[in-house]
C-alpha cells in the first residue's frame, strides 16, 4: 500500500515571546496564554496506563497513532464550495457500492460539513439498502419535487442519514419501472444536491458508455476507480482509464485514486505488481483488506470493521481529500 506523508498545520504554538505580543485582544491566542498540554494516548496499552494512573502517567502516543492523526488531519482538508466524487468500475462485484458507502461514512465522521451519497446506477442500485431507511423517498420522488425544494431542511425529507452523518439518496426499485434513469434526471439530481452539500459521492453503474454515466462524468471533479487484484478486474479498470484518457477525461485520470479491493483472503495474483501499475497511472492507490463484515451486502457500520479496514478507508478518505487542494471549474451548463 502506498504511503503518504501528509503535512498538517502545526498547533497554535510557536508564537512570539510575550514581550513581542500585540497590545490588543489578539494577544490572547491559545499558544501564548495556555500552558502546553500533552495529548493523552487514544488507544492501546498507553491509553490503559494513562487511565489507570488517573491521568498522571501520560506516555507519548505510538507512531501508529501519530500517523493516524496525520491522516485525520488530511481528511479534514477544507473544501471551497462543493466537490463531486464519482466512484466507478466497469466490472460488477468488485465492491464499488461498498467503497462509496465506507468512503462516505469516513468523510462524514471526521469532517464537519455535509456529505451525501447518491445512487447513480441507472438500473436501480443497492446503495439505499446499505443504510437504515428513514424515508421511503427515492431519487425519483426527489426529482418529482425538485422545483419545490429550496432549503437543506427540505432535502432531508428525501435522504437517509446514518450515525456517521452520511446521507444517502436511494434509487427507485419499483418493479413497475421499465425505463432506466437517464442522463437528464441524474444531472438534475446532482445539481440539486450540489446546492446543499459540500461533498457529493456518486455511485455509478458499470456501463461507462451509458448516457447516465456520461452525464455524471461531465459533472465530476474527481474519480475513485475500484477494482479487485485479479486479472480480469485489473484489466477492466485499466481499460476504463484508457477510455477516459482518450475521450476528454485525461485530467480525471491524473487525479484519480485507484482502490484495490481484496474481497477474498488469498489470491494467486501478485498484488504489489497490480498496485504498481495503477500507481503509475493514477495520483495514488489504496489497498483495502479483506473484511468479512462487508461481504453480506447488508447495512454496514464502520465500528464493526476490523481496525486495519477502518484505517484503510481513512487512508482512502485522506487521498480523496488531498485532491481538494486542486481547483475545479463550475458545473457544466
Amino acid at each position: 500500500m502506498s504511503q503518504r506523508t501528509t503535512e498538517i498545520p502545526p498547533p497554535e504554538g510557536g508564537e512570539p515571546p510575550i514581550n513581542d505580543a500585540p497590545l490588543d485582544a489578539t494577544a490572547f491566542a491559545n499558544g501564548r496564554m495556555l500552558r502546553p498540554q500533552a495529548k493523552a494516548p487514544a488507544q492501546g496499552w498507553r491509553r490503559m496506563v494513562h487511565l489507570m494512573s488517573g491521568g498522571h502517567l501520560n506516555l507519548k502516543p505510538s507512531a501508529q497513532e501519530v500517523a493516524r492523526e496525520h491522516l485525520i488531519a488530511a481528511v479534514r482538508t477544507p473544501v471551497r464550495g462543493s466537490r463531486r466524487i464519482a466512484v466507478i468500475s466497469r466490472k460488477g462485484g468488485v465492491g464499488k457500492t461498498t467503497t462509496t458507502l465506507m468512503l462516505g461514512h469516513t468523510l462524514a465522521k471526521w469532517r464537519g460539513d455535509r456529505v451525501v451519497a447518491l445512487d447513480g446506477n441507472p438500473d436501480a442500485g443497492s446503495l439505499g439498502y446499505r443504510v437504515r431507511r428513514e424515508t421511503p423517498a427515492t431519487l425519483t420522488t426527489l426529482l418529482q419535487d425538485a422545483s419545490r425544494i429550496t432549503r437543506y431542511s427540505e432535502v432531508r425529507d428525501y435522504t437517509n442519514q446514518s450515525p456517521t452523518r452520511l446521507e444517502v439518496v436511494a434509487s427507485d426499485d419499483d418493479a413497475h419501472i421499465t425505463q432506466a434513469m437517464g442522463e437528464h434526471e441524474l444531472v438534475e439530481a446532482v445539481r440539486l444536491l450540489d446546492r446543499h452539500y459540500n461533498l457529493v459521492l456518486l455511485d455509478t453503474g458499470t456501463g461507462i458508455l451509458d448516457r447516465a454515466t456520461q452525464g455524471i462524468l461531465r459533472m465530476t471533479d474527481q474519480i475513485v476507480i475500484v477494482t479487485m487484484p485479479s486479472l480480469d478486474g485489473a484489466r477492466a479498470a485499466s481499460l476504463t482509464l484508457d477510455w477516459l484518457q482518450h475521450n476528454g477525461y485525461a485530467w480525471l485520470v491524473r487525479g484519480a485514486v485507484a482502490v484495490l479491493n481484496q474481497n477474498r483472503e488469498t489470491t494467486l495474483i501478485d498484488v504489489e505488481r497490480v498496485e504498481e501499475h495503477f500507481q503509475r497511472r493514477c495520483r495514488s492507490t489504496v489497498l483495502l483488506p479483506y473484511d468479512p463484515h462487508l461481504q453480506a451486502g447488508a447495512e454496514s457500520d464502520l465500528e464493526q470493521l476490523s481496525e486495519s479496514t477502518r484505517d484503510a478507508y481513512l487512508h482512502l478518505a485522506a487521498e480523496v481529500a488531498d485532491g481538494f487542494r486542486e481547483p475545479v471549474g463550475p458545473l457544466p451548463s
